[in-house]
């Protein structure tokens, strides 16, 4: 299950990502209310964390312009804190509202039951414990990954792509965005961190066994899928 969070401060977004990603969830991201407005309209997520407060456009004009077109859950988290400003949200369309400091078990569980008022997606609100493709498995409860029942020797950010990747088999990701989302960076051209970790997962997931998974499209990105 994707969830979108658009907020500008850096390093809370980067906790969040992490944390979430623990979780089980793919998690994407904006830095301020326009480029989050854009992600949120043209693409398909589960559930939004919006801040009230943004550069560009505010968390409440992010959320008026996505009414007009979608009803994704959106969880305001905001420091906005008095009861006027949790009814003007609530009204404005938001489907549960937080407050900053807050708890992030707390964050997960209200995540949790608005994914249970999605009817397609309540039977997974707790997220698949196990993803599979063809003979590749990934224990997420466990935090480990198999292959024809081969325990595989991961690192931490190996393990991260693999998830990725495994979630979203069949399509293909670019450099930029597994950067973005396994290392919470900007993507450098002339930085080979993706591709150094690509070739290190590769020789544990593929090499040793039969049939590759994990394929490069050139100019594109890599896409994990069995052909």
């Amino acid at each position: 299950m994707r969830i979108l969070i658009i907020e500008d401060d850096e390093k809370l977004v980067d906790q969040l990502v992490r944390g979430l990603d623990d979780e089980g969830f793919t998690v994407d991201f904006a830095l301020d209310g326009i480029s989050g407005l854009n992600k949120a309209a043209t693409q398909d997520f589960d559930v939004i964390i919006l801040d009230g407060m943004l550069p560009g456009i505010d968390g409440l004009a992010v959320l008026a312009a996505l009414r007009q077109s979608k009803q994704t859950a959106v969880l305001m988290l905001t420091a906005r804190d008095s009861v006027e400003d949790r009814v003007t949200g609530l009204k404005s369309g938001a489907d549960d509202y937080m407050v900053k400091p807050f708890a992030f078990s707390e964050l997960v569980a209200r995540i949790k039951v608005l994914l249970r008022r999605n009817p397609s997606l309540s039977s997974a609100v707790n997220v698949a414990t196990i993803l599979r493709m063809h003979d590749l498995e990934i224990d997420l409860a466990r935090q480990r990954a198999f292959r024809a029942g081969k325990k595989l020797d991961l690192s931490a950010k190996e393990y991260s792509l693999l998830i990725l990747l495994i979630r979203r088999q069949g399509e293909v990701i670019s450099r930029a965005e597994l950067a973005s989302q396994v290392w919470s960076i900007n993507f450098e051209s002339e930085s080979n961190v993706v591709e150094v970790a690509i070739r290190r997962l590769r020789m544990k997931i593929d090499e040793p066994f039969d049939k590759p998974l994990l394929h490069t499209i050139r100019g594109m990105g890599y896409i994990l899928e069995s052909r």
